[in-house]
C-alpha cells in the first residue's frame, strides 16, 4: 500500500472526515486529499500529528524500508516568473546546481507505484490508448498521467561520499530529505515513487 492508502484506510478506521482530520491539524481539506492520492507528503511535524491522531506508526505511514531520513528541509523558490518548460526546467537544474555545488547531482525520472485503482485505471488507458494515433509514446495509460501529474515537480538526487539526498523542486519550493540508506545503481525507489538516473549529472 501507498503512504495515501495507508493514510485514508487509518482515517476511515478512526471515524474521521477528511474535513475533520484536516481541522485537527490546522491544514486545509485539500492538504489531507492531496496526502491521500500521493501528490504531496505530509512535513515532520504533520506526519508526527497525523500517527498520534490515527493511532499508528511512523514506520507504518512510511513503510519504506527507511531509505529516507524524517528530517526535511524546505526552501521557498518562486519560479513562477520562468515562461516555458525547458526555460523553468533549467532554472531548477541552476538551483539545485547551486545548493549542491560539492555533490555530484543527477536528474531523475519519477513513476508513481501503482495502487490497484491505478492500475485497473492503467489497464483501460491502455485499452483506450491503442487506438489513438500519435499516442505510442507512452508505454502506459498512467504514464500519462504521471508526466500531467509531475509537469510542476522535477525529481533529482545529489552525492558525495559520505552523503546522498533526494531532492524535489517545484515552482515554489525546494525539498530537501537525506538519504539514510545509500543508494546504488541507476534504478531505485524512494517512498511512492519509483526512480531512474535520466542522464550524466549536471
Amino acid at each position: 500500500m501507498t503512504f495515501g492508502e495507508k493514510l485514508k484506510e487509518a482515517r476511515l478506521k478512526n471515524g474521521y472526515s477528511q474535513e475533520e482530520l484536516s481541522q485537527r491539524l490546522s491544514v486545509s481539506r485539500s492538504a489531507v486529499a492531496k496526502w491521500e492520492t500521493d501528490k504531496g507528503m505530509p512535513d515532520v511535524a504533520n506526519l508526527k500529528a497525523l500517527a498520534g491522531l490515527l493511532d499508528v506508526s511512523v514506520d507504518y505511514l512510511l513503510d519504506d524500508e527507511n531509505t529516507l531520513d524524517l528530517s526535511v528541509i524546505r526552501e521557498p523558490v518562486d519560479l513562477t516568473g520562468e515562461k516555458g518548460l525547458i526555460k523553468k526546467a533549467k532554472a531548477k537544474d541552476a538551483l539545485v546546481r547551486e545548493k549542491f555545488s560539492d555533490y555530484t547531482v543527477y536528474p531523475l525520472s519519477a513513476t508513481k507505484k501503482l495502487s490497484k485503482t491505478e492500475k485497473l485505471r492503467d489497464n483501460a488507458m491502455m485499452l483506450f490508448t491503442a487506438f489513438l494515433p500519435g499516442i505510442g509514446c507512452f508505454d502506459s495509460g498512467t504514464d500519462i498521467v504521471n508526466a500531467l501529474e509531475n509537469l510542476n515537480n522535477t525529481f533529482y538526487l545529489a552525492e558525495n561520499d559520505k552523503k546522498q539526498f533526494f531532492i524535489v523542486v517545484s515552482d515554489e519550493f525546494m525539498e530537501i530529505r537525506q538519504i539514510a540508506t545509500r543508494i546504488s545503481g541507476k534504478k531505485f525507489e524512494i517512498g511512492n515513487y519509483k526512480l531512474v538516473k535520466v542522464q550524466k549529472p549536471l
